[in-house]
C-alpha cells in the first residue's frame, strides 16, 4: 500500500476515534518484521455489537479531518493544529472493498469534518454509501454520520443506501453548544433527527428499505456544567420524541490548545460508566429520569456504586420483594437482576416454587440481590434495614495477586 495513503489512512482513523457511536478495541502498536505476520498499527478497524449480540468489526474513519467549523472541544476544529488529510469517494469505496474481501471487516462507520459545505460533505458521504451498493454490490453494515445542516434530500437519499444514520447532538444543553459551537444549531440538529424519524417510520410502514437499523446519536459530557440528570433528561426526550436506538455518551477528552471556555481536567470516566447503565435502565427496566437521578446528590449519578442499586438503597422500603409473588416491574427494579433473568423467573415460576439456588443459576449478582429478595428458602431478616448495607454491598478495591 502507498505509504502516503497510509499516513492519511492513520490521521483519518485516529481523527475518528473519538466518535463512540461504536466502541473501539485498543492493542499495543507491533509492526511485523521481514519475516513476521500481521500488525497492529492499521486502525480504521473498531469493533460494536448488534442488538442480538454479535460483534462486528468496521471499518471506522473520517473522509476529511478538515473543518469550516471552530467547536472548541473537537480536536478537528479548523483553529486547531493537527496534521489535516483527505480521502475522495474512490479512495473510501476501494478502501472498503479491499479490507472486506480480506475478510478484517463487515461494515463501515463513515464521519467526516465539514469541507466546502455542509451540502459538499453530506454528498460526498451519500455517493460513498451508493457506490458500495450499487458498483460493488456491498451487502455489508454501513452507519453514517449524517450532517445536520445538509439538505433533507441528501439525507434522505444516504437513508436509502445506509443501514444506520446519526447525528451528533453533541451537548444536552442549548445554551452549552450556543457557547462551545455557536456555528452548530440545536434546532437543526433536532429538526434534522425529526426528519429522519419521519422517513425511518414511513419506510417500515412502507416495508422498504431506510435506515433500517435506525438512527443514533452521541452526546459529550464533561465539557460543560450538565448534571447527569440533565443528560439523561435530553436522553429520555429524544427517545420518546425520534425513537432513536442508541444515545452514546462520551467524556470530554482535553484537547491541545483548549479553549480556555473547557475544562481543564476530564470528568471520571466511570461517570461515562454510569451514564450508560442509567441509560439501560431508562431505555428497558422503566425508570424516569427522575427515579435514577434520586439514587444520587444534585443530578449527578453515584460514581461509587451503579444506578439501580444505589435507588434501591434510598427506597428500601419497596424491599424485598417476593420472587415468586412480586410482579415484573418490582423484579426488575431488584439489584441484580436483569431483564433475561426476571423472564426466567416469571416462566418458571409457573410450573415451581423458586429457591434461592435457582435464582443463583439466572445471574452472577447473587451477593447484590440478598437483602432486596425474598424466595422460598431466603428471607433477608434485618439485612435490608442494616445501617452498614452499602459498605457491605461495594466491591472493595482488591490487588492481583502475583503470578
Amino acid at each position: 500500500m502507498d505509504q502516503t495513503f497510509v499516513a492519511r489512512l492513520r490521521i483519518l482513523a485516529d481523527a475518528a476515534k473519538y466518535d463512540a457511536s461504536c466502541a473501539s478495541s485498543g492493542a499495543p502498536k507491533r509492526v511485523a518484521g521481514a519475516n513476521g505476520l500481521g500488525s497492529t498499527t492499521g486502525g480504521a478497524i473498531c469493533h460494536a455489537y448488534t442488538p442480538d449480540g454479535r460483534c462486528i468489526s468496521l471499518l471506522k474513519i473520517l473522509m476529511t479531518n478538515y473543518c469550516l467549523y471552530d467547536c472548541a472541544y473537537c480536536i478537528n476544529r479548523r483553529s486547531s493544529n493537527v496534521r489535516r488529510a483527505r480521502f475522495t469517494v474512490e479512495e473510501v469505496v476501494k478502501l472498503t472493498v479491499a479490507f472486506y474481501k480480506r475478510n478484517c471487516i463487515e461494515g463501515l462507520f463513515l464521519s467526516s469534518g465539514i469541507v466546502r459545505s455542509a451540502d459538499h460533505t453530506m454528498e460526498q458521504m451519500m455517493l460513498v454509501a451508493r457506490r458500495l451498493r450499487h458498483e460493488e454490490n456491498f451487502a455489508g453494515y454501513i452507519h453514517l454520520k449524517a450532517i445536520p445542516e445538509a439538505s433533507p434530500w441528501l439525507i434522505e437519499q444516504a437513508g436509502l443506501w445506509a443501514d444506520r444514520l446519526s447525528i451528533n447532538l453533541e451537548l444536552a444543553a442549548e445554551r452549552s453548544l450556543e457557547r462551545l459551537a455557536p456555528e452548530k444549531n440545536g434546532g437543526s440538529i433536532r429538526a434534522a433527527m425529526g426528519q429522519m424519524h419521519e422517513r425511518i417510520a414511513q419506510a417500515q410502514e412502507e416495508k422498504r428499505h431506510f435506515a433500517p437499523a435506525g438512527q443514533s446519536t452521541q452526546m459529550i459530557v464533561g465539557a460543560d456544567d450538565a448534571t447527569d440528570a440533565a443528560v439523561l433528561g435530553a436522553s429520555a426526550t429524544l427517545y420518546r420524541a425520534y425513537a432513536l436506538k442508541r444515545v452514546y455518551y462520551s467524556a470530554f477528552s482535553p484537547i491541545p490548545e483548549a479553549s480556555r471556555a473547557l475544562p481543564v481536567k476530564p470528568p471520571p470516566l466511570q461517570r461515562e460508566n454510569r451514564l450508560y447503565q442509567a441509560d439501560w435502565l431508562l431505555r428497558c427496566y422503566g425508570f424516569t429520569v427522575e427515579e435514577i437521578a434520586a439514587g444520587g446528590e444534585g443530578g449527578m449519578l453515584d460514581l461509587e456504586i451503579d444506578p439501580k442499586l444505589a435507588w434501591a438503597l434510598k427506597h428500601r422500603d419497596r424491599f424485598p420483594v417476593d420472587v415468586n409473588r412480586a410482579d415484573k416491574e418490582m423484579l426488575l427494579r431488584v439489584p441484580g437482576l436483569g431483564t433475561r433473568a426476571v423472564e426466567s423467573i416469571l416462566r418458571t415460576r409457573r410450573h415451581r416454587t423458586l429457591r434461592l439456588d435457582d435464582i443463583g443459576r439466572l445471574t452472577s449478582g447473587l451477593k447484590r440481590l440478598l437483602p432486596f429478595l425474598i424466595a422460598a428458602d431466603h428471607r433477608p431478616v434485618r439485612l435490608t434495614d442494616r445501617l452498614d448495607l452499602r459498605r457491605r454491598l461495594l466491591q472493595p478495591a482488591r490487588q492481583l495477586s502475583l503470578f
